[in-house]
């Protein structure tokens, strides 16, 4: 495993933008109040050739400052359990503050590095303001500017000759899990539930969430990824900057994950904004899973699953095929089973379908249901090959691929469905004129067939 650097310090010191720093991204959201961070946050870097992780936390405050800072605190607190090594970061142009000296006191009881920068140090006259921190103690001080980058090349020398000299050990690919819904279905919480710990910080109030937080996960010998999102409101609901950015990171997670479990609120019903975001997942390619969240509510007042999902099918007819499972994140209730589906989904996300195999499809498809004229002529389908996975990706030649209607394209999606049970995973056909460059390819498909019909 790689080793694991925590980032820990009271809010608006900089931790957020020592974190992007230190990963060459933008992953952690940045913004001039505190209190922005409140999960925590992993990213890799590299250094020297030498990779880790980083882990970026919430402020470290007094509970009465913020409604979520207990939650935060015990964050904190984990996150510098599973640590190699704590970078604790200060403030240098607020000073010193009380809680600078009870961070600091906590990691002195601890049996690991940790190393002390002051942040906000823009350059060589700057570094002045060090003199304040010498009163904590500490043998040695690291300045650096974590949004210019001054002091950043000898603080990340020091940083790697303390990290473990660990050999990273190969893991299996890693199935990408986007956790997506309305704000307060229990996303969070199900994570949680998921992973057996309280990872992210959980509260009734939305928009508790704010950044997309990746959580790794072992099940069944396989390596997950979930990534919670912030919760997806109506545009004209959403006025903050930091809310806006939030919905967007939570939009491009979909755009880096193979499943996305759309979470729905079991006590509110399906809404029009959960199956505008199973669009959203839909448009993006995602293999899906529905997770009819609170359920445990539901079962006490009587009410049946089966037809609670068949109006889900019914309201989201695009994703008919998406699986759908009813869970409580409270108490458990069949939270193992969401596994079983992601993996089948995920299973025929990834599959291929033959050449000869798929073309035999298309011919009994059209076979079976003649497409339609144009402009006095056939339509003629002349082979079908797939291109791609994730999902599966087939390219249909034919003589006309603009007369292709969208009724006779979902015609045949549904054909390929059937036989080969890709029943669970979306499908895209393409259309494409055949052109000279593909007769080479037509006419070796055809030998290579003829050449199968004599042999059987």
């Amino acid at each position: 495993m790689k080793p694991v650097v925590a980032i820990v310090g009271r809010p608006n010191v900089g931790k957020s933008t020592l974190f992007n720093r230190m990963t060459r991204s933008r992953q952690a959201l940045v913004d001039d109040f505190p209190g922005v961070t409140r999960d925590r946050h992993f990213g890799e870097a590299v250094w020297d050739d030498t990779l880790f992780t980083v882990v970026d936390t919430g402020g470290f405050a007094m509970g009465d400052q913020d409604r979520f800072a207990e939650q935060v605190r015990r964050q904190v607190h984990q996150a510098i359990a599973e640590a190699d090594v704590v970078v604790m970061l200060l403030d240098g142009k607020s000073g010193l503050s009380p809680y600078d000296d009870e961070m600091i006191a906590l990691l002195r009881r601890l049996a690991k590095p940790a190393l002390y920068v002051v942040n906000k140090i823009d350059d060589a006259r700057s570094e002045a303001n060090l003199l304040e921190f010498h009163a904590l103690g500490i043998d040695l001080l690291h300045p650096v500017s974590a949004e210019h980058g001054y002091g950043m090349h000898d603080f990340m020398d020091f940083l790697v000759a303390e990290l473990p000299k660990t050999a990273e050990t190969a893991s299996p690919d890693e199935i990408r899990v986007a956790v997506v819904g309305r704000p307060n279905v229990g996303k969070s919480s199900l994570i949680n539930r998921i992973v057996g710990q309280e990872r992210l910080v959980v509260s009734e109030q939305p928009g508790t969430t704010r950044d997309a937080i990746d959580t790794l996960c072992l099940a069944r010998g396989k390596r997950y990824r979930l990534v919670d999102t912030a919760g997806i409101r109506r545009k004209r609901r959403v006025n903050e900057k930091l809310e806006k950015f939030s919905i967007i990171k939570a939009l491009k997670s979909l755009d880096r994950c193979h499943i996305a479990l759309i979470v729905i609120d079991a006590t509110q019903g399906v809404t029009e904004q959960d199956i505008r975001i199973a669009g959203y997942a839909y448009e993006r390619g995602c293999g899906a899973v529905f997770v009819v969240n609170k359920w445990d509510l539901m079962a006490k007042a009587g009410h049946n699953a089966g037809r609670f999902q068949a109006n889900l099918k019914e309201s989201a007819k695009f994703l008919s095929f998406a699986p759908t499972i009813t869970v409580s994140a409270l108490t458990g209730l069949r939270i193992g089973k969401i596994f079983g589906l992601i993996d089948a989904v995920q299973a025929q996300f990834t599959q291929r379908v033959g050449t000869g195999q798929i073309n035999k499809m298309i011919s009994r498809a059209v076979a079976r249901t003649e497409p339609p004229l144009h402009k006095g002529r056939r339509l003629k389908f002349y082979y079908a090959t797939q291109v791609s996975t994730g999902p599966p990706t087939f390219v249909c030649f034919v003589n006309f691929p603009a007369a292709v209607h969208f009724s006779y394209r979902r015609y045949l999606i549904n054909q390929i469905r059937d036989a080969a049970s890709l029943d669970l995973t979306p499908l895209r056909v393409i259309f494409r004129q055949r052109t000279s460059k593909e007769m080479p390819f037509l006419k070796k498909q055809r030998q290579r067939q003829s050449k199968c019909r004599r042999q059987c």
